[in-house]
């Protein structure tokens, strides 16, 4: 591919969906899926697309009689397969210039910026969002692939832009060269944004891959091979391989051959991936690496100076955007005592004002992933109403079809120490709690095992300082939202038990799935 003077990266814009034009775009990207839902999709290995017996069912989660798709299984065998069809793809793809390997990632870039509504529609049956935060997933995922083309390219040519240190009678040179193979395990809650960034950031830096999506939601994440292929990417450098995580998932991660993991997920899987490949198996001649970012209990503090209706605002959306399904959503508030009630109840009206229903049909709240993540999160709620005061929701939700739906529910007077403020959740529930000032509420805020996001609302700049110093967390935000990160401007991941900090869509975070060889060469 010839390289082509470059635009500066700018952001995808968000669709605007009460322009009727982009709404009449959008229901017929559902109309569309629709009716190509229930398909049976195949692995892919190498150039081979197998098709398997074993088969995991994707259902929407909206309207659980709804076959989104049926996705092959891989076995170990088929597994060890596509390990060998990676590791024959590093020998030739490595050496691909790195223009070149960017070139892929602009090329699905374009291609998915045209068919946009359909990647998202796709999401609205799969994932159950509805159609901004299906926008917005798309959009994230166009970003990565623009933004990590750029940044490899940009790798490629340090010497030019950041040369070494120079010494007399020699000529000294640093190369970001690739790792070999990885597995990458995304997950279902950004299952295109986040599938899509995680695997273009390896395979632009040179190395292939094997994909193993979220069972949740497989469907979006072929789509995306699919595109890939589409897009010229040669075989064997991304091999689509879903299946069971205690089958193939640890084959895979334990492998000798396995140069790094790059995951998403909850602590718990996160945890034993980095023990299993801190593990040297027999015939491993590297440290393997991990890059892993395992969710958070991430919270807003708000003191008696903020704007009020700003805080509480930003308190429901990072709250119950999605669902409450996002690593970074604000499931904790700590809030001054002078306008905690004030406050509190405030976002008791936002909250009974959120709507339910079917994704399909745009309301601003779907359901829940899927049917353990709806037992599990009904269960926290029960657990909240013996050490909260509920003051919206509670429950199940009332909605047609059958689905996956809990109200969207807020507990105050929450001890900092209580379960619902401490485990993650993952699903549409708030806890507040009460701080005598704003050194207390950091404080609260500060006491979890997570550090990923954070908001601090404040109009005292000296506050604002000390929240900027003293609050915990890789991503922190001054009077807004504690969701929401986009590609170049939020480098995003986190401290603790959130992760390694990898700081996705940043200028580091390649880094991550490259090394750096040094040369010298006497003249």
């Amino acid at each position: 591919m010839e390289r082509t003077t470059l635009a500066p990266y700018a952001n995808e814009p968000f669709t605007d969906f009460t322009q009727p034009e982009n709404r009449e775009a959008m229901e017929a990207a559902l109309r569309k899926v629709k009716g190509e839902l229930g398909r049976d999709y195949p692995l892919w290995i190498g150039a081979d697309k197998v098709m398997t017996d074993g088969k995991t069912e994707s259902l929407n989660p909206g309207d659980i009689g709804q076959v989104v798709g049926r996705v092959s299984k891989a076995t170990k065998e088929l597994a060890e397969k596509a390990l060998e069809a990676a590791l024959a793809a590093f020998e030739t793809w490595k050496r691909v210039p790195a223009e070149t390997r960017a070139g892929y990632l602009f090329r699905a870039a374009s291609l998915m910026r045209e068919r946009k509504h359909e990647f998202s529609a796709m999401m609205v049956f799969e994932a159950g969002k509805n159609w901004a935060e299906a926008d917005a997933d798309t959009a994230e995922a166009i970003d990565f692939l623009e933004f990590y083309g750029r940044e490899m390219i940009r790798l490629s040519e340090a010497n030019e832009h950041r040369p070494l240190t120079p010494v007399a009678g020699e000529r000294n040179r640093i190369a970001y060269i690739p790792l070999g193979v990885g597995v990458v395990i995304p997950p279902w809650n950004f299952p295109l944004a986040i599938c899509a960034g995680m695997t273009s950031a390896a395979v632009v830096s040179g190395n292939t891959v094997l994909l193993k999506p979220a069972s949740v939601t497989p469907v979006i994440a072929h789509k995306f091979v699919e595109l890939m292929e589409e897009a010229g990417l040669p075989p064997g450098v991304i091999n689509f391989v879903p299946g069971s995580g205690s089958e193939i998932g640890d084959y895979l991660v334990a492998h000798p051959k396995t140069r790094f993991i790059s995951f998403t997920g909850s602590k718990e899987v996160g945890l034993r991936i980095n023990e299993l490949a801190a593990k040297t198996a027999e015939g491993q001649i590297w440290i393997k690496r991990v890059i892993a970012e395992m969710g958070g209990k991430d919270g807003i503090v708000v003191d008696e100076t903020a704007d009020l209706e700003a805080a509480a605002q930003a308190i429901v959306v990072s709250a119950f955007g999605y669902q409450g399904q996002k690593c970074s959503a604000g499931s904790r508030a700590f809030i001054v005592e002078s306008v905690y009630d004030e406050v509190v109840e405030r976002v008791r009206e936002l909250t009974a004002a959120w709507a339910v229903g079917l994704p399909e049909l745009n309301f601003k709240s779907g359901p829940v992933a899927e049917r353990n993540a709806y037992e599990k999160i009904l269960q926290y709620i029960e657990i909240g109403k013996g050490e909260g005061r509920l003051i919206a929701g509670g429950g199940k939700a009332d909605v047609e079809p059958n689905g996956y739906y809990i109200e969207p529910t807020v507990f105050a007077d929450v001890d900092g120490k209580a379960r619902i403020m401490q485990e993650e959740i993952f699903g549409p529930v708030l806890a507040i709690g009460k701080a005598r000032d704003y050194r207390e509420a950091v404080a609260l805020y500060n006491d979890t095992e997570f550090g990923l996001t954070g908001s601090f609302f404040s109009r005292d700049e000296d506050r604002i300082a000390y929240a900027l110093e003293e609050m915990h967390c890789g991503n922190l935000y001054i009077n807004r939202k504690c969701t929401g990160a986009l590609v170049g401007a939020h480098p995003f991941g986190g401290f603790n038990m959130s992760g390694t900090d990898s700081k996705a869509g940043g200028y580091d975070y390649l880094l991550l799935f490259t090394q750096a060889k040094a040369t010298s060469r006497k003249l």
